[in-house]
Formats: structure tokens, C-alpha cells, sequence
């Protein structure tokens, strides 16, 4: 079924008539990589479906070209400027812009633009929608009054339970006003009949990888709370143990945490594992990154409010590995949350290195019948409740009710 009448059928007919011809426009400092990003990509694509008008008002980045391909329309803004003068300038500003196209409804993805946004929504009577993407807290006054503008919203998107827990315990007022929207992955896109066979190969290849060699994949930007860490850990734990044919691949751009990235390779060296871990940089295919891989992990030592890396690999049928904490127990089935028969991937201690070597270990010994169906229910729990479809029909439902307040 095309995605247009799959994501129609979900939101009802009166939400998505009460939308027709509405402007919404989008708040976020750069349409580059990133959860929030893709997020604004998904809400561009279900408001176009159902013929209201999608504008992004942000500095640039290199999604700009899918996203007017979805149907949005580029509003160039410095929305990534946290100097307060600024700020207070672009209120003005964004109001203007908002006036001269009509809009109807400002969405806000991060903190500082989405000050400038809650200005020019009050300012001009209309109203103001955030999405809580981040682990947000108030452990100082500065730092509650800077984030609370996240829970402002006359309608306010959280990406997960484990997120709306968060706003709740913070932002007590706020919790009328939650609507959980996670996360959505195109299941003809992260579908392992969709990959041909030339793309896993020149993946293979970029990465340095041997015919018998088996990959084990960490996909996410060079931060220190994503726990790469960790994995380091976990592979001299393995290769200590005699684990063989085994290649350690980190995935992700480098360029803005250089410090970081020396850590790391440091650590690596230190270790004596350069030849079994690798830095690999961006991927501008990540379909097929996950087909190639033998197993994906999420060792994050700060908890992701969705983790939209495991719940794409599960959708590609690859065994996930996961920290324990976040909204990893709402993406990832596993005991003793869910029944050893039913489990999808697994979910280790926070920085257990120990524990998720242990879990790599498990992975990489399925057989293929037992691989193949955990990868049937991995799939299976991803179309029911992470559906790109679903999570426009809960976007539209949530753009309706704040139209309508």
C-alpha cells in the first residue's frame, strides 16, 4: 500500500481535513544528520501528504535537497545562533517571516531557536509546538530556565515514554499537554529485500573488510556519551578470548570532536587492536550498513530518549546490542522485560564492557534459524509500533490540536 493512503488511513479524516492549507513551519538549527533532524524530515513529509504546507526555517545542511524532495519548502534563517542579542533580533525576524508566509503553526526542535520561536508564536497569537529530543534536566536554576522552553509548547511531542517520564518529573505542568510521537523509519527503505547485494559489497569493501570477516557495528556521532568507549572495551575483551575473524567497524563523522577522536584512536593503539577496529567515517547508506553488519550496538552511557539506530537495524533483521537504560526497553524486546521467545535484541549494563562483549559473543554464535527469526520478530515489533506511517498519523493528529486550541 503506498505510504499516502497507509498514513491517511491512521490519522483521522478530521484531523487531516482540519489541516488543509495550513503553514507549518519548522524551527531547527541545521537539517544535517541527526534524530531531530530526520524527525522534521518525517513531519514535512505527513503535513505535505495531507496537503497543509511544510516550511523549514533553518541555517542549511546537507538534507536541505530530501527535504523540498518530501515536499517542505526552505526557509533560510540563522535559527542555530545561541548568542542572546541575536536571539532577541530573530524574534523580530521570525515573526516577519512568519507574517509574509502565512503561518499558521511554529514547531520548535531545539532549545535556543525554539526561544526565539515561543517570542514570535506569543508575539503574534498563534500557536507554538516543541519536540523533547534531548535528556534535558534543571540540576541549576540556569540550566531548568534554559530548557523548560522544550516543555512550553501548547502541544508537546515526546519521542518515547522514558521522554515523557522525563518532562513529567521536570516540567509537572507540562504533562497535559504530552503527546507521544516516536520516532518513524520507512519500512521500504530499512528493508532487507529493498538492498542489492553490489551496495553490502562496496560497503564491505570501503571499510577494509576481508570475505570471512564479520562486522560488528556502531553507528553514531564521535561523542563521548555515545559510548564508543565502551565497545573498545568490549573487542580486546573478545580478542583476548580468542574470538576470530572479527571486525570492529565506528561509523560516523569525526570532523567536529578532533580531541575526541584521538582519545580513541589512542585507546585503540594502546590495546594493540588497530587491526580489528576501524574508523570509517560517514555513511551515506545506512540500509545497507546495517545488512552488512553481524551485529549493531548502542553502547550509550548517557540513555537516548528513542535511539532511532536500534530500532532501524532491528528493521533490517540485524541483532541489536543495547545499553539498558533510556527508551532502549520500549525499542529493544528483551528479557526479563519480555520473554526470551520474543526477544529482539539485548540490553546490556550501562558501561558493562564485560557484559556486552558477552552479548557480541551471543550474537555472533547464532545459528542461522535462530538469527533469522529474531530477525522476523525484530521486524515485525518495529512495523507495529515504529511505522513511518504511524508516527505521521500521531504528527498530524498532534498538529490538528494545537490548530484547533
Amino acid at each position: 500500500m503506498p505510504k499516502r493512503s497507509v498514513a491517511s488511513s491512521l490519522a483521522s479524516r478530521t484531523q487531516r481535513h482540519a489541516l488543509e492549507g495550513v503553514t507549518v513551519l519548522q524551527v531547527i538549527p541545521n537539517l544535517d544528520g541527526g534524530g531531530s533532524e530526520q524527525s522534521v524530515l518525517e513531519h514535512v513529509a505527513a503535513l505535505a501528504e495531507v496537503g497543509a504546507r511544510p516550511l523549514v526555517a533553518t541555517r542549511g545542511g546537507r538534507l536541505i535537497g530530501e527535504m523540498q524532495a518530501r515536499g517542505g519548502v526552505w526557509a533560510p534563517f540563522p535559527a542555530h545562533t545561541k548568542n542572546p542579542l541575536a536571539m532577541v533580533m530573530n524574534v523580530r525576524r521570525l515573526a516577519q517571516l512568519v507574517r509574509d508566509e502565512g503561518v499558521d503553526i511554529i514547531h520548535a526542535h531545539s532549545r535556543a531557536p525554539a526561544w526565539v520561536a515561543l517570542g514570535a508564536a506569543r508575539r503574534l497569537r498563534i500557536p507554538f509546538v516543541t519536540s523533547y529530543h534531548g535528556f534535558y534536566d534543571r540540576s541549576s536554576y540556569a540550566k531548568g530556565r534554559y530548557n523548560s522552553v522544550m516543555a512550553a509548547g501548547d502541544v508537546v511531542l515526546a519521542n518515547s515514554q522514558f521522554t515523557a517520564g522525563l518532562i513529567r518529573r521536570n516540567w509537572p505542568d507540562a504533562a497535559p499537554r504530552i503527546r507521544i510521537v516516536p520516532c518513524g523509519v520507512d519500512l521500504g527503505a530499512f528493508d532487507p529485500r529493498a538492498v542489492g547485494p553490489e551496495r553490502v559489497a562496496a560497503l564491505r569493501s570501503r571499510w577494509g573488510l576481508e570475505p570471512h570477516q564479520r562486522a560488528v557495528l556502531l553507528p553514531a556521532r564521535m561523542t563521548a556519551w555515545k559510548g564508543h568507549k565502551v565497545l573498545i572495551e568490549a573487542a580486546g575483551l573478545l580478542a583476548a578470548g580468542g574470538l576470530e575473524d572479527v571486525a570492529f567497524i565506528l561509523l560516523g563523522r569525526a570532523d567536529e570532536h578532533e580531541r575526541y577522536v584521538r582519545e580513541l584512536d589512542g585507546m585503540i593503539a594502546a590495546r594493540g587492536l588497530d587491526a580489528i577496529i576501524r574508523r570509517v567515517g560517514h555513511c551515506d547508506d545506512m540500509p545497507a550498513a546495517y545488512l552488512a553488519a553481524a551485529a549493531v550496538t548502542v553502547p550509550s552511557i548517557e540513555p537516548e530518549t528513542f535511539g532511532r539506530i536500534a530500532v532501524e537495524a532491528q528493521a533490517m533483521g540485524a541483532p541489536v546490542i543495547a545499553s539498558d537504560h533510556g527508551a532502549a526497553p520500549e525499542t529493544i524486546l528483551a528479557p526479563p522485560t519480555a520473554a526470551a521467545n520474543m526477544r529482539t535484541g539485548w540490553r546490556t549494563p550501562v558501561g558493562g564492557a564485560a557484559a556486552l562483549a558477552d552479548a557480541i559473543r551471543e550474537a555472533l554464535s547464532l545459528g542461522a534459524s535462530a538469527r533469522s527469526a529474531m530477525a522476523e520478530r525484530a521486524r515485525a515489533h518495529v512495523a507495529s509500533s515504529f511505522s513511518e506511517a504511524r508516527a505521521a498519523a500521531a504528527t498530524i493528529d498532534a498538529y490538528a490540536e494545537a490548530y484547533g486550541r
